[in-house]
């Protein structure tokens, strides 16, 4: 059965980006944006509750997530310039097949981030 995932990866400081927060949005074919989810990462960089998206919730179409980067890294005490290189990662993706394994991984710092579709 399909479904959503993602997992962050903290590349300053070697470790899971617990308590980052993001948002998973659905961009309509009319551009209107409607926000599905706010979750907090747990300890080991992921959602609590396991998939963003159950196989339930799976419909072809695209989404959007928005990592707090800037936030985070405030948060673990890191110095930031105001305004923050990178502040809010967006990415948008497609989902073609509603019975597939979607894994959206993201390795982050304050200056840089890097995503692809994981497995």
């Amino acid at each position: 059965m399909g479904h959503l995932s993602t997992h962050v990866l903290d590349t300053m400081h070697g470790c899971p980006a617990a308590g980052m927060q993001l948002t998973l949005q659905r961009i309509h074919p009319d551009g209107s944006v409607e926000t599905l989810q706010h979750i907090t990462l747990n300890d080991d960089g992921r959602n609590d509750g396991g998939a963003l998206l159950k196989a339930e919730s799976m419909a072809q179409g695209r989404y959007r997530l928005l990592f707090s980067v800037a936030a985070y890294f405030r948060q673990r005490g890191v110095t930031l310039p105001d305004p923050p290189f990178i502040d809010v990662v967006p990415i948008d993706f497609g989902i073609h097949d509603a019975q597939g394994h979607y894994h959206v991984p993201l390795l982050v710092s304050p200056w840089s981030y890097a995503t692809y579709r994981g497995s």
